[in-house]
C-alpha cells in the first residue's frame, strides 16, 4: 500500500486546510518545491498535489509551482483543483504530471470524464470527496444530492485508473480515515481506491491494510506529516513490513461513519 504526502497549494504557499475551510488554512512552508524534495528524499513513491485556488476557481491556477515541482523530482506526481477540461487536463500531462484528478466534472460532466479516460488510458483518476455520504464540489464549497457510492461504480464503469475517497468531516483533523465508508465504497467498485482525509498516526495507516484485499491501494497523508505526527520514513517502513492477515479482521471498526 502506498503512502503518499499531499501538497496542497494556496497561493503558492503549502499550506492544509481544515475540514476543507479556506478560512481555516495554516501555512506549513513558502517554498512548496523544497517540500516535494524533501518528501521524494524520504522515500515517497509518489505526491499528490491541490491546487486550492484552481479548485475555487475552476481553472488551474498554481501552474508554475507544480511544473517546478514535477522539474525538481523522480517521482510520480498526480494533480487536483480545478480541473474541469480537456485542455487543462492535457497541460498538465504535457508538463509531465503522470496523473489528473478530477473531481467537479464527474458529478456535472461524466461525458468529459469517459473521453479523457479513452483519451488518457491510466492517467485519469477520479476524486470523490464527501459530505455526509454526498458528493461535496467546486471546492468542497457546494454539496450534491449525488451518493458517493453511486458515482464511483459510475466513474469505474467509465474507465478511470483510480478513485481518491476524502471524508471532508476527517480531512485536516487527524481523528483518522472513515474506515466504514471506504469499506462501503470499495466493495462496490473493480478499481483502486485511495484513502484521504484523517491520517494522523502510522496505526491508522495500518488501519487500512485491512481493506487491501478490497482494492485499498494507497494512503494519502497531509497534516500528520506537517506537524510529525507521521514520519514518513516510518510510515513507509510500517505500511511495506505490514501484511492485511496479520490485522485483526474488527480492526479500526469503531471508527464513526
Amino acid at each position: 500500500m502506498e503512502v503518499i504526502p499531499a501538497i496542497d497549494l494556496l497561493e503558492g504557499r503549502c499550506v492544509r486546510l481544515y475540514q476543507g475551510d479556506y478560512e481555516q488554512a495554516q501555512t506549513f512552508d513558502e517554498n512548496p518545491v523544497a517540500v516535494a524534495r524533501q518528501w521524494a528524499d524520504q522515500g515517497a513513491t509518489r505526491l499528490h498535489i491541490v491546487d486550492l485556488d484552481g479548485a475555487k476557481a475552476g481553472h488551474p491556477v498554481n501552474v508554475a509551482a507544480i511544473e517546478a515541482i514535477v522539474r525538481a523530482v523522480d517521482v510520480p506526481i498526480q494533480v487536483g483543483g480545478g480541473l474541469r477540461d480537456r485542455a487543462n487536463a492535457a497541460a498538465l500531462l504535457k508538463l509531465g504530471v503522470q496523473r489528473v484528478i478530477l473531481g467537479t466534472v464527474a458529478v456535472e460532466q461524466p461525458d468529459l470524464v469517459r473521453e479523457l479516460c479513452q483519451e488518457f488510458p491510466d492517467q485519469i483518476v477520479v476524486g470523490i470527496d464527501a459530505r455526509n455520504g454526498r458528493v461535496a464540489t467546486r471546492g468542497w464549497l457546494e454539496t450534491s444530492e449525488v451518493l458517493a457510492t453511486e458515482l464511483a461504480q459510475q466513474m469505474a464503469d467509465l474507465g478511470t485508473a483510480a478513485i481518491i475517497y476524502t471524508d471532508i468531516h476527517r480531512d485536516g483533523t487527524l481523528q483518522g480515515p472513515n474506515l466504514a465508508a471506504l469499506r462501503e465504497l470499495a466493495d462496490g467498485v473493480t478499481v483502486p481506491v485511495i484513502a484521504s482525509g484523517g491520517m494522523s498516526t502510522v496505526t491508522d495507516l495500518l488501519s487500512l491494510l485491512a481493506l487491501e484485499p478490497l482494492g485499498v491501494s494507497g494512503a494519502i497523508v497531509g497534516r500528520a506529516l506537517y506537524t510529525g505526527d507521521i514520519v514518513l520514513q516510518e510510515a513507509l517502513r510500517a505500511v511495506g513490513q505490514g501484511r492485511w492477515q496479520d490485522v485483526p479482521p474488527d480492526f479500526g471498526t469503531s471508527a464513526l461513519a
